[in-house]
């Protein structure tokens, strides 16, 4: 019997209860088996992971069905989310400095390149005129605090699949005026989808048990930071801001307005919880919108809403904003709110196939799902320019582009494209990992007067092309097109088989 779906269905009954009370205890006695395998100088941290664990699982086993009561999304207020422009208009404090020195950056440095053909931790992939993602933001934040001659920290929160490569590397950055520190999020143990019950047999993440472990989403910020006894020490130095974001949205930098609006509340009253989000266009459909429920700004995500209602919140004009996952959060509250266990984020169950065709599901949390339990939470709508992810090699051609420029670490859009918004770019599976889609573009094409391209099949280009309004090439299976060094293409569709022989 599939015991997920009989947890899944309507009415507690004793049944169920039992059911439910025998499985907790299978759990818990498969965690000590695992726990018992650590060895002593990793106890305690194993301990702390499979303790967090129980009380997600735990969570898990109580909660049925969509975790959101349609019927009590209503519109956040107009005051709760504020235009960028008001924040801005507020001009900046007298000394900068004093304000720099109460923020702690944090970057969310867990995931893998391995979407993009890449081993090792993604933010090691090189993005631009061979800086990765790390060296750009270890560039901005040493570039604020040599201009405003503070100590502003670089925290990265890795994973288990990230730590290890990312601290060999931070040793390049020892002369850099950047303070960098590490912890790490939970490690969890998956479990199979049927039983339920924990897939690993010891605490080993080697061999037949790599697959065995997942880090359980950015939500774990909350508690890992807390554990790793950093939030401490930086409230120990007079800091009371973190700003957290994803290593991979190259707009995310330290924004001195909405710093300012931190420290400097316009009512006196102080904001512990700010989400930057923007306005959706039909790509960002599935992105978490920001609502008013129960009284509350709360974060719903497309996986809480029930089926018949997933239309209406991919809608663009009932919902009109997502969540960019630029965060600004008092450490006070994260540690009054981590201390009495009152950090509320729904559970997000993940369904994996592992390589051996075994059914898995890992139970995760998302940081801004954390947004109802601070107080006087708010919604800034700031420019599209601070979402710039790169999650995909199309996203990737962009930010290598003439598109935009490079100061300081920071990617700005050029002043010579005319109209603000990004193209629309689209490549095919042909270009998908990166070594692959550096090697069809012999040079990064001028795209300051593209709309749209659209490229499926085999299909390089040679040096100095220039793309124009909107191209689509697609070569056939089978076929191949070369586009030839210096080509203009405005408004072109390009099909068929053109190979380029050097003779």
């Amino acid at each position: 019997m599939d015991l997920s779906k009989a947890m899944s269905q309507d009415g507690a009954s004793q049944f169920q209860e039992v059911i439910r009370q025998e499985l907790e205890l299978s759990v818990k006695k498969e965690l000590e088996k695992i726990l018992i395998t650590a060895p002593s100088h990793e106890f305690e941290h194993t301990k702390k992971d499979l303790d967090g664990f129980r009380k997600l699982f735990h969570r898990f086993l109580q909660e049925k069905g969509p975790s959101v009561d349609w019927g009590k999304i209503q519109r956040p207020p107009e005051d709760s989310i504020q235009p960028y422009e008001k924040i801005k208009a507020r001009g900046l404090p007298d000394n900068i400095s004093s304000v720099l020195n109460k923020l702690v950056v944090v970057k969310l440095n867990g995931g893998l390149g391995t979407s993009m053909g890449c081993k090792g931790p993604k933010s090691l992939i090189g993005v631009r005129n061979e800086n990765t993602f790390l060296d750009l933001t270890v560039q901005q934040i040493e570039h604020l605090n040599k201009t405003y001659n503070t100590d502003v920290p670089l925290v990265l929160m890795n994973s288990f699949n990230t730590d290890e490569d990312t601290k060999k590397i931070l040793q390049k950055y020892s002369h850099c005026r950047v303070k960098i520190y590490t912890f790490n999020q939970s490690r969890y143990p998956r479990i199979n989808k049927e039983s339920l019950l924990p897939v690993a047999k010891d605490v080993s993440y080697s061999g037949e048990n790599t697959e065995a472990w997942y880090p359980p989403g950015h939500g774990d910020i909350y508690a890992s930071f807390y554990n790793s006894g950093l939030l401490d020490t930086f409230i120990g130095e007079g800091k009371e801001y973190i700003f957290v974001s994803n290593i991979d949205n190259l707009g995310a930098t330290v924004d001195l307005y909405i710093l300012n609006h931190l420290m400097n509340p316009p009512n006196g009253k102080p904001c512990e919880f700010v989400m930057e989000v923007t306005n959706k266009t039909r790509a960002d459909v599935k992105g978490g919108t920001l609502t008013q429920y129960e009284g509350k700004l709360r974060l719903v995500e497309i996986a809480q809403v029930p089926k018949a209602h997933v239309d209406e919140f991919k809608s663009v004009s009932k919902f009109k904003i997502f969540n960019t996952n630029n965060l600004w959060i008092s450490l006070a509250a994260v540690k009054r709110l981590q201390e009495q266990n009152a950090i509320d984020m729904e559970i997000i169950v993940n369904p994996k196939t592992l390589d051996g065709g075994l059914n898995v599901i890992q139970l995760e949390t998302a940081v801004g799902a954390a947004i109802k339990s601070f107080e006087n939470s708010l919604g800034i709508n700031v420019p599209r320019s601070r979402f710039l992810p790169v999650k995909t090699t199309s996203d990737l051609l962009l930010v290598m582009s003439n598109l935009y420029s490079l100061n300081a670490g920071s990617l700005t859009m050029s002043e010579k494209r005319e109209f603000p918004t990004v193209p629309l770019v689209k490549l095919g599976s042909s270009f998908t990992k990166v070594q692959d889609y550096l090697r069809r573009f012999e040079s990064i094409p001028d795209m300051l007067e593209l709309d749209h391209l659209t490229v499926s099949g085999d299909v390089t280009f040679g040096k100095n092309v220039s793309l124009k309004g909107t191209v689509i090439i697609i070569a056939n299976h089978g076929d191949r097109i070369d586009i030839p060094p210096g080509a203009v293409l405005e408004n072109k569709i390009v099909s068929g088989n053109l190979r380029i022989l050097d003779h």
